[in-house]
């Protein structure tokens, strides 16, 4: 036993095992460069198919255009598989490559609308207008990626 001992406490000082109590940027974890922003969402109780049908129709529609023209890297929804706990019952997804994604551009937005058309945003604002009879937006977070090496 008394042998187990020494050869564990030789290799700990031979090898200087230390536990930090904190983690130093870019030398023991990188940041990521995309950006993920997620909405959260509090569906009302036999509303979800209703409200992703007119999702269906608007924010995916409008988020795959982006996709297709290169604004955004990707776009996603979850569900809740128990809707009536929690905050929230759906997630509402935008992954960015790069914060300067997220920049104001008068030529991507002119660009995007062409895409869009007037009939969709008319579409789209009706559809938004009745949002608030079957759901409430619980909160908004924007997040990068920490990568620890």
């Amino acid at each position: 036993m008394k042998i187990i001992l020494l050869v564990l406490t030789l290799i700990g000082v031979c090898t200087n095992i230390q536990a930090k109590d904190r983690l130093d940027v870019y030398e023991d974890f990188d940041i990521g460069t995309e950006l993920v922003s997620m909405t959260m969402v509090k569906v009302d109780p036999n509303m979800e198919d209703m409200y992703l049908a007119g999702l269906q129709q608007s924010w995916a529609k409008a988020v795959q255009i982006q996709k297709d023209m290169g604004y955004i890297k990707d776009w996603k929804i979850y569900a809740s598989e128990l809707p009536l706990t929690g905050d929230f019952n759906m997630l509402l997804v935008v992954t960015y490559e790069k914060l300067s994604d997220l920049e104001p551009s008068k030529k991507k937005y002119e660009a995007f609308m062409k895409k869009w058309g007037e009939d969709n945003q008319t579409m789209s604002e009706e559809l938004s207008a009745g949002y608030p009879k079957i759901r409430t937006l619980t909160g908004e977070y924007m997040l990068r990626e920490i990568i620890l090496k």
